[in-house]
């Protein structure tokens, strides 16, 4: 866990270099950054807590919501199902619907500068603003993160173990 905590904060430097620079020079040659600050997927109807890595750099930040209008046939997030049923599903699919909302540039005041947990914050609430005013539905703010999401996959992975063992030696007992 250590090795990966310390990739992330050198990970985190570069993005924050690599923003920093297209900030400073808008026509330089470092293309735009996508980053999805929640760090992860979700179902569609929550806006999870923003990781501060894409915020450390203190640029303007364009935010875009994703809407996917087919989720209940698929989900383009991967949740809880194996990886390769995911892709083989999402592959599947003859298409996927989805409306991007392109909100305007949020320009951070100077205390989110200094702070990217409070200017990961407000763009998150700024986007929860944005879609309830357009009605994207059910898009509820939620403070799980991928750590969260990950101890979640970990424990369902493992009562899915417990139970298949306990039915495995019932069946043998009768």
């Amino acid at each position: 866990m250590r090795a990966i905590k310390e990739t992330s904060k050198s990970e985190a430097v570069q993005l924050k270099d690599r923003i920093a620079a297209k900030s400073i020079d808008p026509t330089s040659s470092v293309r735009p950054m996508l980053v999805f600050p929640e760090g992860t997927t979700t179902n569609g109807r929550y806006l999870c807590k923003f990781k501060a890595g894409a915020f450390l750099a203190g640029a303007p930040v364009r935010p875009v919501v994703m809407h996917f209008l087919n989720q209940d046939y698929v989900s383009p997030s991967w949740e809880s199902i194996n990886i390769k049923r995911h892709i083989f599903i999402m592959m599947a699919t003859l298409f996927h619907k989805v409306i991007c909302y392109e909100l305007p540039i949020y320009y951070p005041s100077d205390a989110e500068k200094q702070d990217p947990v409070l200017f990961a914050e407000n763009v998150r609430q700024n986007m929860l603003s944005y879609c309830g005013n357009q009605g994207v539905p059910n898009l509820i703010p939620c403070d799980s993160t991928l750590d969260d999401k990950l101890e979640y996959h970990k424990l369902s992975k493992a009562t899915i173990a417990e139970h298949s063992g306990k039915f495995r030696k019932s069946i043998k007992n009768e």
